[in-house]
């Protein structure tokens, strides 16, 4: 009927990835813990959105200044294409915290920033200044790590099931 019993939960689930072994299907599901993917490699993953912040935001600096440039600030000197470009990345950014599970008033903060980063950036000059000055894909990353941090902080320890040295019948509520 499309239900198994998870091996994660130990209910009967609609699951996302099914095995069998020997004679028992083994049915796996997405797990989320406060509305965290505890699935997910988290320090991967931030460490890949870290990576992209930067890039967009501080490629390099300007030596004896506290000042960095990014391809955000390089592109954005094309008018109005420039900006658009820069803006996939930021969107990117936004929609792979949701994945992670950051909280709506975070995702909303990032978005609050892309825009700004986006609309203050198509005005010639005054745009490019302040797009080397505000850095919104770096003050995003840093408000999805700060709320997963608080998130985790939060979270509470989960007790794993202990498997039974055979596995046609996993012994899940030891």
């Amino acid at each position: 009927d499309g239900h198994y019993i998870c091996f994660v939960c130990n209910r009967r689930c609609n699951p996302v990835f099914i095995d069998k072994v020997n004679t028992l299907y083994i049915a796996i599901h997405i797990v989320y813990v406060n509305g965290m993917n505890i699935e997910q490699n988290i320090d991967f993953e931030l460490g890949r959105l870290r990576k992209v912040a930067w890039r967009m935001d501080a490629l390099f600096y300007i030596p004896r200044t506290n000042i960095s440039v990014g391809l955000d600030n390089i592109l954005g000197l094309i008018p109005v294409v420039g900006d658009a470009l820069t803006a996939l990345p930021s969107l990117w950014l936004i929609n792979e915290a949701r994945k992670l599970g950051a909280s709506p008033g975070t995702l909303a903060y990032m978005t609050l920033n892309t825009v700004l980063d986006f609309f203050v950036g198509m005005v010639p000059v005054i745009g490019d200044i302040f797009d080397v000055l505000y850095n919104a894909n770096i003050r995003n990353y840093r408000a999805l790590e700060r709320n997963l941090n608080k998130k985790t902080a939060h979270a509470r320890t989960v007790r794993t099931a202990q498997k039974s040295v055979v596995w046609d019948q996993p012994n899940l509520l030891a």
